[in-house]
């Protein structure tokens, strides 16, 4: 955590520590290369779930160690074997109920299926899905209101979104206003620690961010210590991250200048940056 100009940048664990307590318990698991599972604990009820099983052994170790090796639900952001990896084997250990999108049709083994506006109860807490196509078609964010808490999958990164594998322009520039719409105090979970590589290139498309030069340096002192700099504040991606900024003047006239192509609404805007992070 820095402070610059009066302004503190939250990432990793000083985020997780805005989750109001005792409302939701919230454990980082890291996986394979640079994902992130999550295990998630309702203190009132004891209800335990995972968000995404890129891969079972790590999180059923921490299961063990921390759960007596019991978990409820798990929850599915989309169909990408490094989300689900885990599903079967997980199930098959603790006899756990699969909650993912029906509509990517592509996730063997759900127990239910879900799409936006579905609401379902995660022990005395409210659970809000929603819609964000993009990365996916089928792609679902899980929203805890009460906990100040969504899990975004890999819609949206620290200073960064997933790339546009399935989905449109159109639909992804949508789903990152769904997201710009959520209370600015909401604690972003996303799935991969990419936040030094994004800042990188969030720096080249938008070089005279101020507050982005300062989230950048937070970012690249908490990854020299090894430190995981997801979960992430709304309110710092809000200023921060390019992909929510294509609304903004400097950003406009920066990817028009890189690609030199001309954009006619946000959502051209929104696939010249695109375009210039899968090339960057």
């Amino acid at each position: 955590m820095m402070q610059t100009a009066g302004r503190k940048f939250l990432y990793g664990d000083a985020a997780l520590a805005k989750i109001p307590s005792p409302r939701l318990e919230i454990r980082r698991v890291p996986c394979l290369k640079d994902n992130y599972g999550w295990i998630l604990r309702c203190p009132e009820t004891g209800t335990i779930g995972l968000v995404d099983t890129p891969e079972a052994g790590p999180l059923l170790r921490e299961l063990k160690a921390n759960y007596d090796g019991r978990v409820d639900f798990i929850l599915n952001t989309h169909h990408h074997w490094d989300h689900t990896g885990g599903n079967k084997e997980i199930k098959a250990a603790t006899h756990c109920r699969v909650i993912g999108p029906g509509r990517d049709g592509q996730i063997d083994g759900l127990d239910k299926t879900v799409e936006g506006g579905d609401e379902f109860k995660f022990g005395d807490l409210t659970v809000k899905v929603y819609d964000l196509p993009g990365h996916t078609r089928g792609h679902v964010g899980y929203h805890f209101p009460e906990a100040n808490a969504f899990f975004c999958g890999d819609t949206l990164f620290v200073l960064g979104c997933g790339r546009m594998f399935e989905g449109t322009k159109g639909q992804f520039w949508s789903t990152l206003q769904k997201i710009r719409s959520l209370p600015k105090e909401t604690v972003m979970f996303c799935a991969h620690e990419y936040s030094q590589s994004n800042a990188k290139f969030a720096r080249y498309v938008d070089p005279a961010n101020e507050c982005l030069k300062t989230a950048s340096d937070v970012i690249t002192d908490m990854r020299s210590r090894g430190e995981a700099t997801v979960p992430s504040m709304l309110a710092d991606e809000l200023l921060c991250n390019p992909f929510l900024r294509v609304n903004d003047e400097a950003v406009q006239k920066r990817a028009a200048e890189l690609t030199k192509t001309q954009a006619h609404d946000l959502s051209d805007v929104f696939a010249q940056v695109r375009l210039l992070k899968d090339s960057f």
